[in-house]
């Protein structure tokens, strides 16, 4: 039970997206035979279109916005401010620097080039997720392209297409606009307990938690 306690928001988020993704792949699946009976191509089973460019290219154009909005956000938020946001660091001062400890993560123990990298490998982390969404969304993308029209087309053609920056567009800016949507709210809208919001008596004026 502790560990349910102490996993609890990350476990029920996974239980959302599993049950989020369940039902795309079930009415992906759905369409996807659709399209192909209008073609009057053969129908394929639910594990076969898992390995389809139709699935593949959906799951990566939508993982591609979420990788890149959190990797450009936390980068974003280390170098600029917003006054009053409860995600922003305060402006003109530094953040405090916590001291080393024992049980401090090596990377940071270590120093140096390390250290450095540990120091930024969130931001890092995220933008070779998104990177590797991208050219995944590229690659699928192509391919259903392709069967669409019946004659191959490469990913380096494809890149060239209105139709991909299309599908990437559509979710990039959607995800900018929450991103400043919550960062603007939140500085005149509470939530209590999160940490998201800033304490409820806080004056808005204020920034951060």
């Amino acid at each position: 039970m502790k560990f349910l306690r102490n996993n609890a928001l990350s476990l029920t988020i996974l239980g959302f997206f599993m049950f989020s993704f369940t039902f795309q792949i079930l009415a992906g699946w759905k369409v996807y035979n659709e399209e192909r009976q209008e073609r009057h191509q053969s129908q394929v089973g639910l594990v076969s279109y898992l390995g389809t460019d139709h699935f593949g290219e959906a799951t990566f154009e939508n993982w591609e916005s979420e990788f890149l909005q959190m990797a450009l956000f936390v980068g974003l938020t280390s170098v600029l401010v917003q006054k009053g946001s409860a995600e922003s660091n305060s402006p003109g001062k530094a953040k405090p620097e916590y001291p080393l400890r024992p049980d401090s993560p090596w990377p940071a123990r270590y120093g140096g080039w390390v250290r450095w990298v540990y120091s930024r490998s969130l931001f890092l982390a995220l933008m070779s997720l998104f990177l590797f969404s991208f050219s995944m969304h590229l690659v699928k993308g192509a391919g259903a392209y392709s069967e669409e029209l019946g004659h191959p087309v490469t990913p380096w053609q494809y890149l060239f297409q209105a139709r991909f920056w299309f599908e990437s567009m559509q979710n990039w800016q959607s995800e900018f606009l929450s991103v400043a949507t919550l960062s603007l709210l939140s500085i005149w809208l509470r939530q209590e307990n999160s940490p998201e919001s800033k304490p409820v008596n806080k004056p808005h004026h204020l920034t951060g938690a």
